[in-house]
């Protein structure tokens, strides 16, 4: 029978903005279990003010203590090696429950950063109420604005190859990473190519809501815990990350030009609909261009984002 693991977010078990391939795992699990993944949001800087009636998580507060090194802006729980896995599998990540994790998030922009820099040349920093029970935020803005959350994992990774050493957790890549995709809710199932034994997987940057686009820098950042079954696929390749939902099949494009990303996307549906029917890579261009929405994931991390949505029942 599949295990289920508890994965607190300690100084012992998280890493501050950092991918590697030569981190050892902090836990070790079977094909087919679940871990459930507590996971801190927000480094010192982005901490609200004391007088703010918002209290900081304890683990959160530990793990700012121990002046962890960082590289990237992210804090990610793991890795998570599961037994058996060797570079050319796949690992698929069923995200089956999202929990809030605190009763605020936060959302910020600062200079040189962001999709408008040039317009916003400034910092400012909004700390946002969530009520836990409503599931639902609390914006500070226009008198006031209430939006429903949808939370899900910014970042899912598993660890990159070898030889790229350590690389921050700010740009998706082929091993996932920021991905900050929204559709990758409670439900839904991502597939990430292994690159080194055990896989080695990582989760953190908890969303409380995003819109595509992920604009101003951040979404509602926040602290959440995951419950993941990781699930090892030997018989099937993949070199970029795929996912779906209960109702969609999605690709994904990543690059610093978002034109690129957008080509990328593309030809990774291409080749997802000619690998599972009859239809030629014409035909499946064509039909992309009738049935298939592709979207801006993210324009903020450098590597921008494009996913291409397919239907299910459309073709398989």
């Amino acid at each position: 029978m599949p295990a289920t693991y508890h994965l607190p977010a300690t100084p012992q078990t998280v890493r501050f903005g950092i991918f590697d391939a030569a981190f050892p795992p902090v836990l070790t699990v079977e094909s087919g279990d679940v871990v459930v993944m507590e996971c801190v949001s927000g480094g010192p800087e982005a901490m609200p003010p004391a007088d703010a009636g918002l209290a900081i998580p304890p683990a959160l507060a530990a793990i700012h203590a121990a002046q962890l090194p960082r590289l990237g802006p992210h804090i990610i729980t793991g890795p998570v090696a599961v037994k058996g896995a060797m570079p050319g599998d796949v690992l698929r990540i069923d995200i089956e429950k999202i929990e809030l994790g605190a009763d605020w998030g936060f959302c910020g922009f600062r200079p040189l950063a962001g999709t408008l820099p040039e317009d916003f040349p400034y910092r400012r920093m909004l700390h946002i109420p969530v009520d836990r029970s409503a599931g639902t935020c609390r914006l500070p803005m226009g008198g006031g604005i209430t939006l429903p959350l949808s939370p899900f994992f910014g970042v899912m990774g598993v660890a990159p190859p070898a030889e790229w050493g350590a690389i921050s957790t700010k740009e998706p890549r082929a091993h996932g990473g920021n991905l900050d995709n929204k559709e990758l809710v409670e439900g839904t199932s991502l597939f990430l190519p292994v690159h080194v034994p055990g896989a080695l997987f990582s989760a953190g940057d908890g969303h409380g809501v995003q819109g595509d686009g992920e604009v101003c820098i951040n979404a509602l950042e926040m602290c959440l815990t995951g419950h993941f079954r990781l699930t090892l696929l030997k018989d099937e390749r993949l070199s970029y990350p795929r996912a779906e939902t209960p109702t969609h099949y999605i690709t994904m494009g990543m690059h610093e030009d978002l034109d690129e990303a957008m080509k990328r996307a593309l030809r990774e549906m291409i080749a997802f609909i000619t690998a599972r029917s009859n239809l030629s890579a014409a035909d499946a261009y064509q039909f992309c261009s009738l049935a298939v929405d592709f979207r801006v994931t993210q324009t903020v991390n450098g590597e921008k984002g494009v996913h291409g949505m397919l239907r299910k029942g459309l073709l398989f």
